[in-house]
């Protein structure tokens, strides 16, 4: 998907105590998949009126919070894993190494 996302894929995210709308939107959001490399970070400025740096960083804390692994477990245990993989990836760039 290249769009936003629908009220009914909002919706698909179980609300938690401790979560803010904003970011049951923001992991709803990370649920679609984007065909265009600009499409994602349009979306973002769009739909949460910040920078695609700024998002990430909102993401990134997102999911290290324990009330959004258990509004959508799924999701955030996949974007946990992307972003350890990623992590790895860049210190290993950053040592020399192959990774």
């Amino acid at each position: 998907m290249s769009g936003s996302p629908t009220p009914a894929s909002l919706s698909q995210v179980v609300p938690s105590d401790g979560l803010t709308e904003r970011e049951v939107a923001i992991l709803a959001f990370e649920r679609q998949w984007w065909k265009y490399a600009g499409a994602k970070e349009t979306a973002v400025r769009d739909l949460f009126d910040m920078s695609a740096t700024r998002y990430y960083q909102v993401l990134n804390a997102l999911l290290d919070k324990p009330e959004a692994l258990v509004a959508d477990p799924m999701l955030v245990k996949r974007l946990r894993r992307l972003r350890s993989t990623r992590q790895r990836s860049r210190s290993a760039r950053r040592l020399g190494r192959d990774a």
